[in-house]
């Protein structure tokens, strides 16, 4: 991928999950053409979607960011999560495009309101979240969670040959109990098997993390680390 576009480094800043670090990241050159084209082989190595970029943790001093993908073919949901998909049963998934709506919105808002209070995030207007979510290069599906005609929540996904990327999910703060955002990772797992799709990419673990170590709960888990991908290490 380096010898057919530019990589940048960003300039050193307060890292995202731990405010005491300093962070670095690699991100593909925002004006490439064909960054549709250039997604699946980033995505493949680790790179991330936010909004329109293409980036990937480039730390000086620390290493905890590890990207990690879910094999499809040889993923079984656990006791625990098979329980959750029986609790969601009575919900309805339904594959919409992507994009902003005034119902999404204000379950954005409220889903940002409870969980990232104070902390910048909690304040996106329609502009943010068309930007945060989507691209205009990007494959980008919007699974919705519905109890008949309420929105519940929604997995926001990317849908490529190579892999399946999860964006982001967001949900009703009062819906806690049903555990969406492990719910919204077995949708999608069942979307790349109904698809023939390999991989979920879930972004980044991160060990010990409050808010990132949950993925290692995903079985057939592989990380990719010193340039290939492994199994997750038991």
């Amino acid at each position: 991928m380096t010898d057919r576009v530019r990589l940048f480094q960003t300039l050193p800043h307060t890292c995202g999950y731990y405010a005491e670090r300093t962070a670095q990241n690699l991100v593909v050159d925002p004006g490439a053409p064909h960054l549709d084209r250039l997604y699946g082989p980033a995505l493949s190595k680790g790179f991330r979607r936010a909004g329109g970029h293409l980036y990937l943790p480039q730390c000086v001093s620390c290493q905890a960011c590890v990207p990690c993908r879910i094999d499809v073919e040889r993923f079984e949901p656990d006791r625990t999560q098979r329980r959750g998909l029986k609790r969601n049963a009575d919900l309805t998934v339904v594959e919409s495009m992507p994009g902003y709506n005034a119902e999404r919105h204000a379950l954005y808002e409220r889903y940002l309101h409870a969980r990232h209070s104070g902390g910048g995030m909690d304040a996106a207007d329609a502009e943010d979240f068309q930007r945060f979510l989507s691209a205009p290069w990007s494959p980008t599906l919007f699974l919705e969670f519905r109890k008949e005609n309420r929105l519940l929540g929604v997995a926001v996904t990317d849908v490529l040959l190579a892999g399946l990327s999860a964006v982001y999910t967001f949900y009703d703060p009062d819906e806690a109990a049903r555990s969406l955002g492990t719910f919204g990772i077995l949708q999608q797992v069942a979307l790349a098997r109904r698809r023939g799709i390999p991989y979920v990419y879930l972004g980044f673990w991160i060990a010990g993390h409050p808010k990132m170590d949950y993925k290692r709960r995903f079985n057939a888990l592989e990380v990719r680390r010193h340039g290939r991908w492994i199994p997750m290490p038991g």
